[in-house]
């Protein structure tokens, strides 16, 4: 009786596999599997995986179907005797040749496929990506666009993050400005931070990089075909973590100069507004939009702060204190707390606007102007 019933779960236990080994079954199971990505080395990546996956399906099955047929077979109802292999050096030799092997044949691949993630010679050009709590800075340092450098942040609408307004299909991956590169050109990024541990993760590139303080590490991917590629921070990084997406677009060469020497004009443009005297209502305008992009996820859109953690602008000692403290701490930052330094991650009419936005909104009304001409004398 109980080895008829063995016999009946063995063949259901069979059943599943074949059912399950389908096609029309994985079909479903797609989405829970490691993606394959649109590089050669994410495909590289992708068939070590499934080899991997395979070898262990095959090793399990194998131990398991001799469990099973031992407990039927071997079982003390039909008198069997234990065996006994001690000091048996056939069995020994068996029993590390095979494991053996089978990890060699996995590591042969294995170390071909690593070796090649590693290998950034040779390439056409290179980008440093930098994070920040919770933004990227990207430097091109050759090729087409060098000497281009801008931030990249989150511009999902706060309606939906509040759970305001529905989800759109990109919710938390759509940013300001994405990193563009090239197709058909090795790309090198050299990665690091400014801050705690970030992790640069684009899952359709195949691999992904610890940004540590103090440290490069680097990585590269070559793209064949145009296309915009979604990925987002992989390490917990602080209260925000979820807040800092990465969007990477592949252009043509020909579209990708035309795009760099479009950041290079904007650049130029932005270093002669500089230069001149705003208003108190332009000010204000562009203020507001510097404030909600790189103030509001700490001192919040409505400006109150959080309490014990991040200081009110509204009505702050800060705010509406003494000018010259104002632009310092905006520029420089505040040794031991969470006040980032923007001087160097906002232009001058950036820096000029917000603060000018800060000590008249919120209810301050404090009738300063601050133009980019003060800021950069503060510098």
């Amino acid at each position: 009786m109980f080895a008829k019933k063995l016999r009946l779960v063995v063949c259901s236990l069979w059943g599943a596999v074949i059912l399950f080994g389908s096609g029309h079954a994985l079909a479903g199971f797609d989405e829970l599997n490691l993606r394959r990505g649109v590089t050669d080395i994410s495909n590289q990546v992708y068939d070590l995986h499934m080899l991997i996956f395979w070898i262990c399906v095959v090793v399990c099955a194998a131990v398991f179907a001799i469990l099973i047929y031992s407990i039927i077979y071997h079982r003390k109802s039909k008198g069997a005797k234990p065996a006994t292999f001690h000091e048996s050096t056939t069995v020994e030799i068996i029993w590390t040749t095979i494991p053996f092997l089978v990890l060699v044949g996995m590591a042969i691949p294995a170390t071909k496929t690593l070796l090649a993630l590693e290998d950034t010679r040779d390439s056409d050009m290179s980008i440093k990506v930098t994070g920040y709590q919770w933004k990227w800075q990207y430097d091109y340092l050759d090729g087409p666009a060098e000497d281009v450098s801008f931030f990249s942040v989150l511009t999902t609408p706060r309606e939906q993050i509040e759970g305001k307004a529905e989800k759109d299909e990109n919710y938390l991956l759509e940013v300001d400005n994405p990193i563009v590169v090239p197709i058909n050109q090795k790309i090198r990024f050299l990665i690091t931070s400014n801050d705690v541990i970030h992790s640069w993760w684009v899952p359709d590139l195949g691999w992904k990089q610890d940004a540590v303080p103090g440290f490069i590490n680097d990585g590269w991917t070559e793209l064949s075909e145009p296309g915009i590629y979604r990925g987002k921070c992989a390490e917990l990084c602080g209260r925000d973590h979820g807040f800092m997406p990465i969007v990477l677009e592949a252009k043509t060469e020909e579209d990708f100069a035309q795009w760099a020497a479009d950041q290079k004009a904007g650049a130029a443009a932005e270093a002669a507004a500089a230069t001149q005297t705003w208003t108190m209502d332009d000010l204000m305008a562009k203020g507001e939009t510097v404030y909600n992009t790189n103030c509001a996820a700490c001192h919040q859109a409505n400006g109150q702060g959080i309490p014990g953690v991040f200081p009110p602008i509204a009505g702050g000692p800060i705010s509406i204190g003494a000018l010259a403290d104002h632009i310092d701490i905006v520029i420089n930052g505040k040794t031991g707390t969470a006040m980032q330094a923007f001087g160097a991650q906002l232009s001058d009419v950036d820096l000029a606007a917000v603060i000018t936005f800060e000590r008249n909104g919120f209810g301050n009304d404090t009738g300063d102007v601050v133009q980019p001409s003060d800021i950069t004398a503060a510098r």
